[in-house]
């Protein structure tokens, strides 16, 4: 299949079949593409849980709002997490980056405000989302992408130290009746001509 039609055929699940577990197999390619992740100056200020544990799972999707039930039903979730002690960050790319990086870092990020610095750091985990999804989208894996969690309730859970929780990732395969899919529910994007341009 083209990557063409992965896009076409690829949407957010909204009803998972709970007896239907992606194999682990599977899982491992997934964490091996994650973990190659695009990032600016290969920056790479995250982590990622997979969460197979069934009662895990179940604590987590109690502090999902309406996310609950597709995360019950996901055969795994996917918590995406960003770095949130800047010294630590930079500890890491001293150690881990060439000094060309490290310079970029230091002149272009490092003089900007905490908070911004902290920005930059959250939109580096989410060039990983899109690349999450596709991946996911070319094993034949359906995905609920969602920012709709308790960020500082996934963070006592999974005992994150140095870290926040910035979004998840429910993954799974559909239920043939869930009414999102495209057979049923066709795509809705804008024309090519409101969104593109050519110079």
């Amino acid at each position: 299949m083209s990557f063409l039609e992965i896009a076409k055929s690829r949407y957010t699940t909204k009803k998972y079949n709970p007896n239907l577990k992606i194999s682990e197999e599977k899982i491992e390619q997934l964490k091996e593409i994650i973990r190659l992740s695009p990032s600016s100056i290969n920056s790479q200020p995250w982590k990622f849980g997979f969460i197979a544990d069934e009662k895990v799972k179940r604590e987590l999707a109690s502090v999902s709002y309406f996310n609950e039930q597709r995360i019950i039903q996901a055969s795994h979730l996917v918590v995406f997490s960003v770095i949130d002690e800047i010294e630590k960050f930079e500890e890491q790319i001293q150690q881990n980056l060439p000094e060309g990086a490290v310079d970029y870092y230091n002149t272009f990020v490092k003089p900007n405000s905490d908070a911004e610095i902290k920005s930059w750091l959250q939109h580096q985990v989410y060039l990983s989302l899109g690349f999450f999804l596709s991946a996911c989208a070319s094993l034949g894996i359906d995905s609920t992408p969602m920012e709709g969690i308790k960020s500082e309730e996934y963070d006592k859970i999974l005992q994150l130290d140095g870290y926040k929780s910035l979004f998840a990732v429910a993954i799974g395969y559909r239920d043939l009746d869930d009414a999102n899919q495209p057979l049923k529910n066709p795509k809705a994007r804008l024309s090519a001509e409101n969104v593109i341009y050519s110079i």
